[in-house]
């Protein structure tokens, strides 16, 4: 029998924590809730959740000096899963918090679908989603373009590297909503609220970092 995965779901005051961790245990992996930078060292792979507002949640993670260890941990090629905020707070910055900066693990912007033009549709996006995605996207492997996932979001976003979208949802436009470069991926819909497609996609994670 393998030895359950030590996975460090960060904790820095903004997000479902509870519903990912039943995820991953459902799924056989240990995974901990963690608040503290030391903890993070201590696990195999990392995973950011989150629900709320762009800024607050990068005050938070500074303060807590969560964010120094969490980018020195991705940079260093520790697998690493963004969820729903989690995956915002990678880019540079924010049209929500434009006075903070995010971790800037990845070249980009988020947006809000208000400020946008081609999406005219109600916000914040709530609902269920089917998926445009690029089938070479470890992430995606065994879903089918039928496989729906839920969204609860207003930004979005723009990603200056385009090679790194894995998969885009259409709301009133096509709008990117998974990426990946090599040890770090990250999705803005919530897997752990996706029933069995979105346990799918979180084993195939799992696969990836065993």
């Amino acid at each position: 029998m393998k030895t359950p995965l030590p996975i460090a779901i960060i904790d820095y005051g903004m997000g479902n924590l509870r519903s990912a961790q039943k995820a991953f245990e459902h799924l056989g992996a240990s995974a901990r809730i963690v608040s503290q930078p030391s903890e993070l060292a201590h696990a195999q792979a990392l995973v950011l959740p989150g629900v709320g507002a762009f800024g607050a949640a990068m005050r938070s993670l500074r303060k807590s000096g969560l964010a120094e260890i969490l980018v020195e941990a991705v940079q260093s090629g520790k697998p690493f899963l963004g969820i729903c905020l989690g995956l915002q707070l990678l880019f540079e910055t924010s049209d929500e918090s434009s006075e903070e900066t995010g971790l800037g693990l990845l070249k980009g912007k988020v947006i809000g679908f208000r400020s946008q033009p081609q999406f005219s549709l109600p916000v914040p996006h709530m609902g269920w989603n089917r998926l445009r995605f690029r089938p070479d996207c470890p992430l995606m492997r065994g879903l089918a373009p039928s496989d729906y996932v839920y969204f609860v979001h207003s930004y979005y976003p723009h990603v200056e590297d385009e090679s790194l979208i894995c998969a885009e949802a259409d709301y009133g436009g096509w709008f990117p909503c998974a990426v990946h470069r090599e040890n770090l991926f990250a999705t803005q819909f919530h897997p752990e609220k996706s029933g069995e497609t979105g346990l799918r996609l979180l084993k195939n994670w799992l696969d990836l970092i065993e």
